[in-house]
């Protein structure tokens, strides 16, 4: 399929490639068949129906592990966190802003690390959060945690939910390829702490983020031309696209409030993402004159909304069940952790080629990196795995 879009050498088109992925996270690891009785217990709730009802999601969204900032030393600290109706705003940016920078630099070094050169090298930084606000914003404070030079470029993109890691590669691809040499950090850091209530009756969707959704951080680092001696690209961006669909605005609505961000999503919502994706790809797809119907000739690195966003895309798709085993496999072991899902999408993706190609197999050199946010915004980039090459 490498020759259908006419690039052939491994990382040498001018194209952004992903160099190097990091993970961070919380010391909490939440264990989904424990979580019902420790939420409830902390937020001092006794109603058997709310709680029967979070076991069912518990038991729907597929997931087995989280990490989360949330501990019994911080609701000690702040018993009001777990009460109905106070407003607690600035005691949840004070612990968020906080915990997603460290998480964020965590992250970062890791993937640096990994990357194996200088920090002195990285130009540009593009941060994404969706769980702090303040000024300077998360940024400023990343790149002073890591040391990074005065003189580095800094994008920061807020409250863009499970769509920002993706559309944070897409700013990053722009980056690194109008600015020749350029490494640019990209670094996404998430914690539910803005967002954590008592349950209520009278918002059923905050079960649903309780049985579903994660804290940690990612980090990737993008630039052109690697450096054959000192850099091996995992990734090659070939081309980046956003859509919005019109008048679906209110189907994932977040607001920030005196009481921390409220969340209502739209019931509606796994069934307009499973009657838009095949348009969205195959303006991805064509770019590259990839054949439109043929789905099961790429991989999908696809981020974990949650496991009805994935079945209704590999229904409507027809895609072979291993398809969607990296995201699958991130959503078991990390929840949707909103903007980072995506990096432990990418590492678990990178994981299965390379023990398909110990194996002698052959895995897909092109594909799909998606992600979904409010708007309803698609994101996307159509992508070669370069591990197979």
């Amino acid at each position: 399929m490498g020759s259908e879009a006419g690039l052939s050498n491994k990382g040498s088109s001018g194209k952004a490639t992903i160099l190097a992925l990091g993970k961070a996270f919380p010391h909490q690891l939440v264990m989904q068949e424990f979580l019902v009785d420790g939420y409830f217990k902390n937020t001092n709730c006794d109603d058997p129906a709310l709680k029967q009802k979070l076991a069912r999601l518990c038991k729907t969204t597929t997931v087995k592990t989280r990490y989360v900032v949330m501990s019994d030393e911080i609701l000690k600290k702040y018993p009001e966190l777990a009460i109905e109706g106070l407003p607690t705003v600035k005691q949840r940016l004070d612990i968020c802003n906080v915990a997603v920078t460290q998480m964020a630099i965590e992250a970062s070094q890791n993937c640096i690390k990994k990357w194996g050169r200088p920090l002195s090298d990285i130009t540009h930084l593009v941060y994404v959060s969706s769980s702090e606000a303040r000024l300077p914003g998360g940024d400023l404070h990343l790149a002073t945690g890591l040391g990074l030079s005065p003189e580095t470029q800094r994008v920061m993109l807020y409250f863009m939910g499970c769509s920002g890691g993706v559309a944070g590669l897409r700013v990053a691809k722009d980056l690194a390829e109008n600015n020749p040499g350029s490494r640019v950090l990209l670094a996404t850091s998430e914690t539910t702490i803005i967002g954590f209530k008592p349950p209520s009756a009278d918002r059923p969707y905050d079960l649903v983020g309780v049985a579903l959704f994660g804290d940690g951080a990612g980090a990737m680092i993008i630039g052109t031309d690697p450096d054959s001696t000192s850099e091996s690209p995992l990734f090659e961006l070939h081309t980046a696209m956003q859509n919005f669909l019109p008048d679906t605005e209110k189907i994932i609505d977040g607001r920030l409030t005196e009481e921390g961000i409220t969340f209502k999503l739209g019931r509606e919502l796994p069934q307009i993402i499973e009657d838009n994706i095949e348009g969205f790809c195959h303006k991805l797809m064509g770019v590259a004159g990839l054949p439109e119907t043929e789905y099961n000739q790429l991989f999908w690195a696809v981020h974990p909304g949650g496991p009805a966003i994935l079945n209704r895309i590999e229904k409507r798709l027809d895609l072979f069940p291993d398809k969607l085993n990296a995201s699958r496999r991130a959503l078991m072991d990390y929840g949707n952790a909103s903007s980072n899902t995506i990096v432990y999408v990418l590492e678990y993706m990178i994981e299965e080629s390379l023990k398909m190609k110990e194996n002698n197999g052959t895995d897909n050199e092109w594909g799909l990196i998606l992600a979904f946010g409010p708007g309803i915004t698609f994101e996307g980039i159509l992508a070669r795995n370069l591990a197979v090459v």
